[in-house]
């Protein structure tokens, strides 16, 4: 499914935007790749709860409640379920702890007590805390009843925490606590890439959280303290890429040590005589002064027992110290530990989006050197069956497929039973991702049994915690025909996708299985959840649906057949029929491979849903089948390795919207002739009809035949000509501008109404399916284009009888075909050179072809293509993020191979050298083999039991060098995606196509899921290899997913955005206000789509002038993206940039150079200097250092930005004069006003050419350039010694200034994109009456030019700040 975000820019209002067009529409355009999130988003993991009582994530909401003070906004707490429906206000009530001050605490009627207990668990002065109850004048109250349901609780009630005895699982779930309060800011979770814990450094750059205004305003006022000298490395021209301030330490981070050690005891458990004393379980414990004490965890608490480490007393000790919390207890015994706690606990209340866990799994490809200590929670947890998570469900593993479908049969009539509904679907999946990528693991490293132990490793199969595991390798022959173990690795990608489509259809009485693909040491796992009583029966049995034989034999069910009926058409499946064994038709809805099994749940199951789309004939020779002579031309069909290649559906969708264009083009067309002709007939002059309509020009208006010469009434072109089909984006536009098509929709929707009768519909019906013939639809009344996925099946057989259908969809098969080449290739490469896709690195890249609907595979072409444009030097960016993508992709697919054949003990030694041999400019590279004492007496036996060894010699490995491998490259690359690189080692590569290592590195790391040491690696050193084994840290999986949606918020968020668009920014900002309620409820705190929900507000807050709010917002989004996407992803980088805007207009100027410096760096280490983005990070970097007074770097940052966006943008473009009149300004302040002039000249000059002498624009320039004239005559006059000098102190008679922070500020709102209406209630009413004349334009089919000269009035019209 493509996420939904896709299709709508995150944008400001279009009214908003400034006679630079330009610089407005860029700033945009990059919130909207944003706003979409990705869905191969990491994966996930499931914090488990502490206490097991299973209520929804509450720690998230407790976390994001409890922000050290009360910054509790509505849209924080997930489990406001009735969220517009009843909007109660919250109450406060008083809450008294033992050995506290009595606490008021805001709570709202919704929440559950349990939650209660939550924000006191998290809580500084009661967190110690986790065995209690609440009470009210004496009555315990329900840890599952809502508030609002509780007799006698209203406004001030004091509720009492009363301690309760402990129960063994009580005593566990508080020392799990109590660990992970004592590790709370220890940040090896996060490398480690467990618990959905991630990394976030925003805070070190902004000195703790930004919201505490009043405490910078202190710090900020003193201007002459800032420091504004970058590192070396990040000034514009370094050629230096360092990795270590990619993770800047903490000083945080240097841990608090409170015990040395705690530990279960040896003597666990205890003995029957002292269960029945009350003894639940022993802790060993070392304290810091290195006292060494045994505990007893009781009932009535913890106390110290004469244990030692070999005799054991479980007597308490003299004095024993008995209490209630392990807390209290040690801060007895040891000093050391409670200084160090209460530390500790200042330290943790740190913004709560640092600690909230993720809903999925986000590692990190780079991590410090981190020491192993000992704990005992964490071997506990690894040697425990802590299968799935039992706290959850007391005592069983879970059953993950009840759990996916239970959730899916929930209500969803209203808006509260979809929230919850949605959540519970989002809660089930990240955990099941969480719990399916563990084993995934788990089947690789060989700590799962086979249930097929005496086949092959190959084709062993596995079940661990009620999920099904199958590797990817062509097991029976079943892919055999389709290309073997390569269709067997290309499956359960195919399948995934069609798992979300069928999800995101969501057809009630319908289901698909929790499926997750993990690729994890060069073996592809495919996680599933298991059919109720499938594992008992034989599949020909179970399968009443489709075929398990590639379409030999084929059965089908009424029952599935009408509820893939339902799906048929948002999925443009057309049913069909096929021939099984017998030659008697059989019906289906979808492809031959899909089965339907019923389970013993009666549930109605799918599966195998790899064909789901269409297949793509470029890639599927066919005899004698002839394809578009577009593909032709560019060299289709190419053999690919396996025969599963398939469109996206976003393609799909892409070419059926650009087909119901050309249907409506052509029903206007034919609708207007008629007309003509009735006219032509009226005026009985035998004249030709073209010179007809020419003269009739005023009946049908002029407009109209411009369009008409252009198509020529043709019967519509099949696909269109390059360069002229819509892309999707534009379609809505495109629809309004063609004259006719009202009519045509109007005829539409009237004959779908009635069954025409009389004559005069007759020819509107002849018009219709003319329409629907030429475009290729499967109905002849209404326009309707549907695929049949079996088309080119080998093995499938269509009845005679639907010849002509099948001839049909072949011919629609090659126009899809031919449209990806035609049109949405080159629709792409021009999205990039307006900049409205700004691909950064490999995986924004792989976005922006995947919203199109083009594959990956595709890559070859596209660079190809970019190469050949007359544009290529625009595109510079595009092709080097394609060639660096390309590069380690082939790398990927060679490392996998490489992978298989190494045993685990040379894990590391085996990545180094493959490293070392794609990167390192050392020409013998050869591998250390681990020296293995063990080896020589044991090695036949380990060699059989080694699960996933890849047979006999396991170093063949060893023997790769740099050549073999960048040959292997070269060919992958032609091969695969049939483009040639010219480069035979990695020096070459760098050289010809101007990449960097460390861009190498980071994209291969990321995509082959290795973790590097975090240090300074010399890759172009040609006396010793730049890794070494101790430089690999460790191997994480790659997961991929379904991310369910949040169907309600994101309509909100729609409309919201909608309105903005419109200019009601009030009610924008209410929608999307509401939509961020909305995602909380849904997701939990942290999601992606939350955070380009916050973003917009953030930049709404900002329009409308609420700075500290913005700042807010702002600074949840990047820390939010940070965790979500990772420290380094594009989109931090721009969430980085938003914020040091806000923190500049909150008057925070060292911090916004801070931010700025920061996304710099990243952006060097993500793709380079050579990037558009870095035009406008220059720019922004620029005009603070101007606004600071510091000229020179002011400069260097300013000229660097003109000469990327000269580059980028072209010498006329807009940007440029903005960047040399900015680049003047500086010169200007330093009273140079020669070069001032010359470049506020260039500017001139451009928007002279550009939007004429009388825009506002060119007045402006015009004016300045008067103003620098007169400066640099008086300052001539005045003394020209001081031109040698150039200190600013003598000038006395000239009135030099700083630019005061207001000018900047305006600047940076311009480059930016950002402008800003003083809304008085007139220029509103104004600008209402604007829009709507807009939208009646629009609808009278004016032509583009009225509507641009509109625009050009409205714009002039608006008052600018």
């Amino acid at each position: 499914m493509v996420s939904k975000t896709d299709d709508i820019p995150a944008t400001v209002p279009s009214t908003e935007k400034t006679e630079l067009g330009d610089e407005g529409e860029k700033a945009d355009s990059r919130d909207s790749v944003a706003a979409s999130p990705g869905d191969s988003s990491g994966c996930s993991a499931d914090k488990a709860m502490m206490n097991g009582d299973g209520a929804h994530n509450q720690t998230e909401q407790a976390d994001t409640k409890q922000d050290g003070g009360g910054d509790t906004e509505q849209g924080e707490d997930p489990n406001e379920q009735e969220v517009i429906v009843i909007q109660d206000t919250g109450f406060t009530v008083k809450i008294q702890a033992p050995g506290t001050e009595t606490f008021d605490l805001q709570v709202s009627p919704q929440e559950m007590v349990q939650e209660i207990h939550q924000v006191l668990m998290d809580r500084e002065d009661t967190c110690h805390r986790t065995c209690f109850s609440l009470q009210l004048d004496g009555n315990v109250l329900d840890n599952f009843a809502e508030l609002k349901s509780i007799e006698g609780l209203q406004e001030g009630s004091l509720l009492k925490v009363v301690e309760e005895p402990y129960t063994v699982r009580e005593a566990r779930i508080h020392v799990r606590h109590i660990r992970d309060l004592l590790k709370s800011l220890d940040p090896s979770d996060a490398y480690n890439g467990v618990d959905c814990n991630s990394l976030s450094f925003l805070t070190i750059f902004t000195d703790g959280d930004l919201g505490e205004s009043e405490k910078r305003k202190k710090k900020g006022s003193e201007l002459e303290q800032i420091d504004c000298t970058p590192p070396e490395h990040i000034l514009p021209g370094s050629k230096e890429r360092p990795l270590v301030p990619l993770q800047p330490q903490n000083k945080d981070w240097k841990p608090l040590q409170c015990l040395k050690v705690l530990t279960m005891s040896g003597w666990n458990p205890p003995p029957g005589n002292r269960k029945m004393h009350g003894d639940l379980m022993y802790l060993y414990i070392v304290t810091m002064e290195e006292r060494h004490v045994s505990i007893t965890a009781s009932t009535r608490g913890f106390y110290l027992n004469q244990s030692t480490t070999y005799t054991f007393n479980p007597k308490p000790a003299n004095p024993s110290f008995l209490s209630h919390s392990l807390v209290e207890l040690l801060s007895q015994i040891s000093p050391a530990f409670k200084r160090n706690f209460t530390a500790l606990q200042k330290k943790r209340q740190r913004h709560p989006f640092e600690r909230i866990a993720t809903p999925f799994q986000v590692y990190s490809w780079t991590a410090p050197h981190v020491d192993h200590a000992m704990d005992c929670v964490r071997a506990e947890d690894a040697y425990t069956s802590r299968l799935g998570y039992e706290e959850h469900i007391p005592g069983q593993t879970r059953d993950w497929n009840e759990e996916l479908q239970t959730t899916r049969e929930l209500g969803r009539k209203n808006l509260p039973e979809r929230l919850l509904r949605e959540r519970a679907i989002f809660k089930v999946h990240s955990d099941f991702a969480a719990a399916a990528t563990r084993g995934a693991m788990a089947v690789i490293d060989g700590n799962v049994m086979a249930i097929n132990p005496g086949e092959e490793t190959r084709m062993q199969m596995f079940i661990w915690n009620n999920i099904f595991f199958s590797l990817g390798f062509d097991v029976r022959d079943h892919y055999r025909e389709l290309g073997g173990d390569s269709a067997a690795h290309a499956a359960p990608n195919n399948d995934l996708n069609g798992v979300r489509a069928y999800g995101a259809v969501d057809v009630e009485g319908l289901y698909t299985l929790g499926t997750v693909v993990v690729d994890y040491r060069g073996y592809r796992v495919t996680a599933q959840s298991i059919i109720p009583g499938i594992l008992e029966r034989e599949q020909e049995q179970s399968v009443i649906y489709g075929s398990i034989d590639f379409g030999k034999t084929v059965v089908s069910h009424p029952k599935y057949l009408d509820l893939l009926e339902k799906t048929s058409r948002p999925l443009k499946v057309q049913r069909h029929a096929v021939l099984n064994e017998k030659d008697e038709p059989v019906e289906l809805c979808s492809s031959v491979e899909c089965k339907g099994i019923i389970g013993n749940d009666g549930r109605h199951y799918i599966l195998d849903l790899l064909r789901t789309f269409p297949p793509d004939l470029n890639f599927l020779p066919v005899e004698g089948e002839e394809l578009p002579t577009e593909s032709q031309q560019l060299g289709f069909p190419r053999q690919h390795r396996h025969r599963l290649a398939c469109l996206r559906q976003e393609l799909i969708e892409a070419f059926v919207e650009h087909r119901y264009l050309v249907f409506m083009k052509m029903a206007a067309m034919q609708l207007m002739q008629q007309k003509a002709n009735k006219e032509s007939e009226q005026s009985a002059a035998a004249l030709a009809e073209t010179s007809q309509s020419q003269e009739d020009g005023t009946a049908t208006s002029t407009t109209f035949l411009d369009s008409f010469a252009s198509s020529n009434g043709s019967s519509a072109p099949a696909v269109p000509k390059k360069g002229e089909g819509q892309s999707p984006l534009e379609g809505k536009e495109a629809e309004e501008k063609i004259p006719g098509l009202v009519q045509a929709k109007q005829l539409a929707q009237a004959l779908v109404a009635e069954d025409g009768v009389g004559v005069a519909d007759a020819k509107s019906r002849e018009v219709v399916v003319n329409a629907c013939k030429a475009v290729g639809s499967i109905s002849n009344t209404s326009f309707d284009i549907r695929f049949n996925p079996d088309i080119f099946s080998p093995g499938v057989r269509f009845p005679d009888n639907s010849t002509e259908d099948i001839q049909k969809q072949k011919r629609l098969l090659k126009d899809a075909a031919g449209f990806l080449v035609s049109c949405q290739i080159p629709s792409l490469v021009k999205d990039c050179l307006d900049h409205t896709a700004l691909p950064m690195d490999g995986a924004t890249l792989t976005e922006a072809l995947h919203q199109r609907g083009i594959n990956i595979r595709y890559l070859g072409t596209v660079l190809e293509f970019i190469d050949k444009a007359p544009t290529r030097a625009q595109l510079d960016h595009v092709f080097k993020t394609g060639i660096t993508e390309l590069i380690t992709r082939s790398a990927k697919h060679i490392f996998k191979t490489y992978l298989q054949g190494v045993e685990l003990s040379a894990l590391s030694v085996a990545v180094s050298h493959f490293l070392n041999c794609f990167l390192s400019s050392f020409p013998d590279v050869v591998a250390h083999l681990p020296v293995d004492e063990l080896v020589s007496r044991r090695k036949n036996r380990r060699r059989r039991n080694n699960r996933v060894a890849g047979g006999g010699d396991n170093t063949a490995w060893a023997s790769l060098t740099p050549r073999d491998l960048w040959k292997n490259i070269v060919s992958e690359a032609q091969g695969y995606y049939n483009f040639t690189l010219q480069c035979e080692n990695v020096d070459q590569a760098v050289e010809k196509y101007g990449l960097q290592k460390i861009t190498l590195l980071r994209e291969t790391s990321i995509k082959a899921g290795i973790q590097v040491l975090m240090k300074e690696y010399n890759f172009d050193s040609r006396h010793k290899p730049a890794f070494t084994e101790e430089d690999i840290l460790n191997i994480f999986p790659v997961v991929k997913h379904v991310n369910p949606k949040a169907s309600d918020a994101f309509h909100f968020f729609q409309s919201g955005q909608a309105k903005v668009q419109q200019g009601f920014l009030k009610e924008g900002c209410e929608l999307i206000n509401e939509a961020l309620n909305l995602f909380n409820n849904v997701y939990g705190a942290m999601h992606v789509e939350i955070c380009a929900c916050l973003r917009l507000l953030a930049r709404l807050n900002y329009i409308m002038g609420d700075h500290p709010e913005a700042l807010s917002n702002q600074q949840k989004a990047v820390l939010m993206s940070e965790r979500v996407l990772g420290i380094d992803h594009p989109n931090t980088i721009q969430e980085y940039m938003h914020l040091a805007l806000y923190c500049f207009a909150n008057g925070q100027l060292s911090t916004a150079l801070k931010l700025l410096y920061r996304a710099r760096y990243l952006m060097l280490l993500v793709c380079g200097e050579d990037h558009p983005e870095m035009a406008l990070l220059d720019s922004n970097i620029g005009l603070v250092l101007h606004g600071v007074m510091e000229y020179d770097l002011s400069l260097r940052f300013l000229e660097n930005a003109l000469l990327v966006n000269s580059k980028y943008h072209g010498l006329r473009s807009l940007k440029v004069a903005l960047s040399h009149h900015l680049v003047a300004r500086v010169y200007e302040s330093k009273a140079e006003f020669r070069s001032a002039l010359q470049h506020e000249k260039e500017g001139y000059t451009i928007y002279k050419n550009q939007v004429g002498e009388a825009h506002e624009k060119t007045k402006e320039s015009s004016e300045y350039l008067k103003y620098l004239t007169q400066q640099a005559v008086a300052l001539q006059r005045t003394m020209n010694e001081i031109y040698k000098n150039g200190s600013n102190a003598s000038i006395m008679p000239l009135k030099f200034t700083a630019p005061s922070m207001a000018s900047v500020l305006e600047q940076l709102n311009v480059i930016n994109g950002i402008i800003f209406i003083p809304l008085s209630q007139k220029d509103l009413e104004n600008l209402k009456a604007e829009v709507q004349r807009r939208q009646q334009l629009q609808e009278s089919g004016k032509n583009e030019e009225q509507m641009e000269d509109s625009l050009l009035e409205l714009e002039d019209k608006l008052p600018v700040d």
